[in-house]
C-alpha cells in the first residue's frame, strides 16, 4: 500500500487504483525520437486519436523506493537490454466517469501527481501482444511525492515537467505541448472504459527518454507538485 501526503491537507491519500490507464505518443517531440526509443508502434505520424494502454497495479511504488530491473532479463541475452524512464503527469479520478465530454471531464478529477512510466523496451519491441508486459513489471510505476487536489492546480495544462538522471536534466517540457489535452484524454477513455474513484491516468511523456542502470537516481519534477525521486537497482549486478 502506498500513502501519499495531500498538499494543503492533513489527511493522507491511499493509492489503491482498480486500474492504471496510460497514454502513448502524446508529445510531438517524443514521436520524433522513435528511432532512438526503438519501440514497436512508434511512427512519425501524429495520432488521430489517443493511444491508450494499461499498466498493472503491481508496478506502483512510492518516493525513494527502488526501481528494480529484474535479474531474469539476463536470461534473454538481449543484444542491448534497455529499461527506460518516462516522466509523466498523472491524474487520479475522483468520481465515476463514464462517457463524459471534454467539457465536463475535468470535474471528475480528484487531483494530480508525478509518475514514472518505467518501460522495458525489449519486451515492448518483441511482444506480439503489444506493450503490456514491458510496462507492467514490478516497481515500474513510481508515483508521488504527493497528491495535489485539482482545485489547487487551476491550469494543469500549463505545467513544467522535467526528468533528471543522476542530477542531469534529460527531459524538459510543458504539459501545454500535449497532442491530446487532459480533458480530451479523460473523455476518450471514458467512452471505452468506465473510470472509477482512485483510478490513475498517466498522460504521456515528452522527448528525452533513456536507459536506467544500476546505481542511477531518477527524479521526476512537475511544477506545483514536487519531485518524485527513486534509486535504481539492477538485480543482476
Amino acid at each position: 500500500m502506498i500513502t501519499l501526503p495531500v498538499k494543503n491537507s492533513s489527511t493522507p491519500y491511499i493509492v489503491q487504483p482498480s486500474k492504471i490507464i496510460a497514454m502513448g505518443l502524446n508529445y510531438r517531440d517524443h514521436i520524433t525520437e522513435s528511432v532512438t526509443a526503438k519501440v514497436r508502434g512508434f511512427t512519425d505520424d501524429i495520432p488521430s486519436e489517443p493511444i491508450i494502454f494499461s499498466k498493472t497495479t503491481n508496478v506502483l511504488i512510492g518516493p525513494e523506493e527502488p526501481i528494480v530491473i529484474p535479474k531474469f532479463l539476463k536470461s534473454y541475452a538481449f543484444e542491448n537490454q534497455r529499461t527506460d524512464y518516462e516522466a509523466e503527469l498523472a491524474l487520479i479520478i475522483g468520481r465515476i466517469c463514464k462517457d463524459v465530454t471534454p467539457d465536463t471531464a475535468m470535474d471528475h478529477i480528484l487531483g494530480y501527481t508525478c509518475m514514472n512510466d518505467v518501460s522495458q523496451r525489449n519486451f515492448q519491441n518483441r511482444d506480439q501482444s503489444g506493450w503490456f508486459r514491458g510496462k507492467s513489471l514490478d516497481t515500474f510505476g513510481p508515483i508521488g511525492p504527493c497528491l495535489v487536489l485539482a482545485r489547487d492546480i487551476p491550469s494543469p495544462q500549463n505545467l513544467e515537467i522535467r526528468c533528471r538522471l543522476n542530477g542531469k536534466t534529460v527531459q524538459s517540457a510543458n504539459t501545454s505541448q500535449m497532442i491530446f489535452s487532459i480533458a480530451e484524454i479523460v473523455a476518450f477513455i471514458s467512452k471505452h472504459i468506465t473510470l472509477v474513484p482512485g483510478d490513475i491516468v498517466i498522460t504521456g511523456t515528452p522527448a528525452g527518454v533513456g536507459a536506467l542502470h544500476h546505481g542511477d537516481v531518477v527524479e521526476v519534477e512537475i511544477e506545483q507538485i514536487g519531485v518524485l525521486r527513486n534509486p535504481v537497482i539492477d538485480e543482476s549486478v
